[in-house]
């Protein structure tokens, strides 16, 4: 059995009168993790405990920020066995994807690492009457970052790397469903030197979400929320945050297309459509949940994509080594087995996979799936690649974009230019060419638009969201005034 508890100013701490909650294996259902269960107050603590080491942080040397980033991602390699020995235990992950968590956290701990430094951004010679301007970006304060379960290394890390590195203190909220995974990375930042107090760790009971969110975002020290998750409880936080008039940065829920145009490099899409949409069980923001085929080539597509469907299985990571593991729970496999029933209740083909024990679903493929089908529009979150066969690319692209959402999208086609065109069209955050819908390069901006939230981690635009953009005005004359 795990054990996770608070981290508050640097220090390990039990729950307001020893309060805890217990999550169990998705497979087994066995014990995975003891964790504090937080009241409000000590929510309120964790932000204390932020306010307070704020105004040394934000001063810490922008090369000594960077080393500590350094060696978090180091100790993140390191260390990846527990991460992965506590993403099989808590969300059922098979190896491959927990292995592939920490590649990527370390990278995005290490291009954070490199935009400490940033300084002013402009300055204006004085204009003729004396005033010389100088604009600036400056720390803003506390940061809470919220994380999901689905990709916990990767996602917890970037919802606290950038805040950090900009000379902000953090309030990590975790997932309830993965509160030992989560909790490592705080336990990580310490070990690598972050002072104590920079980054504070907060876990609770499933039922108790809404009551410490509202309780962090209120907070006066809270300056900026993340929220990575689903558009229903992203409303939520958003709406949190509006009354409270918080700035937040929202990565939510995806419906990824990838259209395979006539003239596309077909095992090419295939590959990345298979890995697109069963990597992780399709328990991804950017899961490629709808396949585009052009007509005139799609039953080529189909039988390929077919042939690579029944080389992948699932299975209970506990006891051997499957590229694609568990669901995160019982109820979500039905949820998407229901979906694919009614898929084909409406005239879809079930040509591959399909088969559900328990929280094991295997790799699914449906054919000629349409708009009169609920995974159509519906996120479906598992491991199902929906065939939908369009018309030429205007076709294509309008089907793409018959979404609520929009956050990644991907276009295959030989002509580049052409695919570039497509491209274009799409309404999404994000579009790959000639690549997977699950790609992502932590110096690159990332989010989505429509119900897919706003704001961009990464990169440049990672740091304008966590911070303050300054203007200072040097008056270097005695200035006239008109009374």
């Amino acid at each position: 059995m795990n054990e996770a508890k608070l981290i508050i100013g640097g220090v390990f701490a039990d729950a307001e009168g020893g309060a805890v909650y217990d999550r169990l294996e998705p497979v087994s259902e066995r014990l995975a993790t003891r964790a504090a269960s937080a009241s409000p107050n000590d929510a309120k603590e964790a932000a204390n405990a932020a306010a307070a080491a704020f105004p040394a942080w934000s001063r810490t040397d922008p090369r000594e920020r960077s080393e500590i980033l350094l060696k978090a991602a180091d100790l993140v390699e390191a260390r990846s066995d527990d991460f992965v020995a506590a993403m099989i235990d808590e969300i059922g992950s098979a190896r491959p994807w927990a292995q592939f968590n920490c590649r990527l956290a370390a990278e995005i701990l290490r291009q954070s690492a490199g935009q400490t430094e940033f300084g002013n951004l402009e300055t204006s010679p004085t204009d003729g009457n004396g005033v010389q301007s100088v604009l600036q970006r400056q720390p803003v304060g506390v940061v809470l970052g919220i994380a999901p379960w689905n990709a916990p290394v990767v996602l917890g890390f970037r919802a606290v790397a950038a805040p950090l590195a900009c000379g902000n203190t953090v309030v990590f909220k975790a997932s309830e469903l993965c509160p030992k995974t989560h909790s490592l990375v705080v336990e990580i930042l310490g070990e690598a030197g972050l002072p104590a107090g920079a980054a504070n760790l907060v876990l609770h009971a499933p039922d108790d979400a809404e009551k410490i969110v509202e309780t962090l975002v209120a907070h006066a020290a809270v300056r900026r929320v993340n929220f990575t998750g689903s558009t229903r409880v992203g409303r939520m936080v958003a709406g949190t945050c509006a009354t409270h008039l918080k700035r937040c940065l929202l990565e939510l829920s995806g419906k990824a297309p990838l259209i395979v145009l006539d003239d596309a490099d077909i095992d090419a899409a295939v590959a990345a459509a298979a890995f697109g949409a069963f990597f992780n069980q399709g328990q991804i923001c950017i899961s490629t949940e709808r396949i585009i085929v052009d007509r005139s080539i799609a039953d080529v597509f189909v039988e390929k994509l077919i042939a690579k469907t029944d080389t992948l299985a699932a299975g209970d990571p506990s006891t051997g080594d499957f590229p694609l593991g568990s669901m995160i729970s019982a109820s979500a496999a039905l949820r998407v087995r229901a979906l694919i029933e009614d898929a084909v209740g409406k005239g879809a083909m079930l040509v591959s996979g399909g088969e559900v024990a328990d929280t094991i679903m295997q790799p699914t493929v449906l054919d000629h799936v349409d708009s009169s089908m609920q995974i159509y529009r519906e996120e479906s979150f598992g491991p199902v690649a929906a065939v939908i066969r369009a018309h030429g690319e205007d076709e294509a692209v309008s089907i793409a974009n018959d979404t609520e959402f929009g956050l990644s999208s991907a276009v295959f086609g030989g002509d580049l230019t052409r695919a570039k065109s497509v491209a274009d069209r799409l309404e999404t955050g994000v579009c790959h060419i000639n690549g997977p819908t699950v790609y992502d390069d932590p110096r690159m901006p990332f989010g989505g638009c429509k119900a897919s939230g706003y704001g961009r981690f990464g990169g440049e635009a990672g740091v304008r969201e966590f911070t303050e953009l300054r203007w200072l005005s040097i008056h270097e004359e005695k200035p006239e005034y008109p009374i």
